[in-house]
């Protein structure tokens, strides 16, 4: 069955998605040449848009006319790993589980990917007076590294979108706003020693150590002392130490230690600001390592970032969302995406989209057929309303 056969479905369009083991940080060409096919046998153009990395792209394509102002739906076309889970079935084969289609990504969000895809010929048949954008990115799930490059392009590929929506599992409920996040890991380096002899060595856990009590402290401080959004559980930005790794054996001196810590930020504090805090810290314990004639040294890397999702000021575009699911509105969520990074190139931004965000991550993962039906429909209204 050809890709223009009308009885082409979502289904199987998330069948052939779900088939592609896509893991971030690693090539995307298999799935990226499946959907610009699918396109092109619609005859819609798409515009590949290659990373840094080499290996990896993010893919952009309209529907209507390029020079006015419409909506970009976003999504990635990664997945996270099923190493250590136990699943029922092959996790890279659709499998109908009484009901659950079940597949790794299916909600997390290949979901959404399979009805963009299967919602466009209702938007070429819709005659559209204002486009409708179709993103597909790589590598969000490892801190939304892929989508950046493509809304820098976007000012040579359309006029500015009127809004995004990305389609995270959200129930089919628009989401206002989530928090930041930033993560880094340190490395220390000291001196190997006997253990008999430690004042020979450089023991790299002890700044580890004072840096990771650094961190607790500064938690605390943000819970008590804000600044605050309600919104959110909890109502402060938090920071954590999460992987601290060094040592090899009790009768040596450690000459290795690697800590990483997460930001998550409330709207109006950049993650970035709260780990320059530990970053100064950082700099402080250097220095008087070396004022002690001490040789320890260290360097760091971001693994990951993104901006926290404001609430939207376009109270238009919220109305849309909602009449378009069909849901009302959530103030928030505890998980990121990509809407903040639209958000910040000024593009009103929300997050909507099938299936529940509780599936995603786990064995099993699975989207109810349902769920499906329901972004079809919302996509319908959007062809409608792109064509009024």
């Amino acid at each position: 069955m050809g890709f223009s056969d009308p009885a082409f479905s979502v289904e199987m369009l998330l069948a052939d998605l779900v088939a592609f083991p896509v893991l971030p940080g690693a090539a995307n060409d298999a799935i990226a040449q499946y959907v610009r096919s699918y396109l092109a046998s619609h005859g819609v153009e798409c515009t590949v848009l290659p990373g840094p990395d080499g290996d990896r792209v993010n893919l952009f394509a309209t529907i209507g006319p390029k020079d006015v102002p419409g909506y970009v739906l976003s999504g990635h076309m990664d997945v996270v790993s099923v190493e250590g889970q136990k699943w029922s079935a092959d996790p890279f084969r659709l499998t109908d589980r009484d009901g659950r289609l079940t597949g790794r990504g299916t909600t997390d969000m290949k979901g959404f990917l399979a009805c963009m895809l299967a919602a466009v010929p209702l938007f070429q048949a819709a005659g559209l007076k204002r486009p409708v954008h179709l993103a597909f990115s790589y590598d969000e799930e490892i801190g939304c590294r892929g989508v950046p490059h493509m809304i820098a392009r976007l000012p040579d590929l359309c006029a500015p979108p009127k809004g995004c929506i990305v389609g995270e599992p959200t129930d089919m409920r628009p989401v206002l706003s989530h928090k930041g996040k930033q993560a880094i890991e340190i490395t220390f380096t000291g001196k190997a020693a006997h253990s008999s002899q430690p004042a020979l060595g450089e023991n790299a856990l002890y700044p580890a150590a004072e840096l990771i009590l650094f961190i607790r402290d500064l938690l605390a401080r943000m819970e008590a002392e804000g600044p605050f959004d309600t919104r959110f559980s909890p109502p402060s930005s938090t920071i954590v130490a999460g992987i601290v790794l060094g040592g090899s054996a009790v009768n040596i001196i450690p000459d290795l230690c690697r800590l990483a810590f997460e930001v998550r930020s409330v709207p109006g504090v950049a993650p970035q600001d709260v780990s320059a805090k530990v970053l100064e810290k950082l700099h402080l314990l250097l220095g008087s390592a070396e004022a002690a004639g001490r040789k320890i040294s260290a360097t760091w890397t971001e693994l990951s970032s993104y901006p926290a999702l404001a609430p939207t000021q376009d109270a238009a575009f919220v109305d849309i969302v909602e009449r378009l699911s069909g849901g009302l509105a959530i103030p928030s969520v505890s998980y990121g995406t990509e809407a903040g990074l639209f958000q910040e190139a000024g593009i009103p931004s929300i997050v909507c989209g099938p299936g529940s965000i509780t599936r995603a991550h786990r064995p099993d993962e699975y989207i109810l057929r349902d769920e499906l039906a329901a972004c079809m429909t919302m996509l319908q209204r959007l062809a409608r309303g792109l064509a009024a």
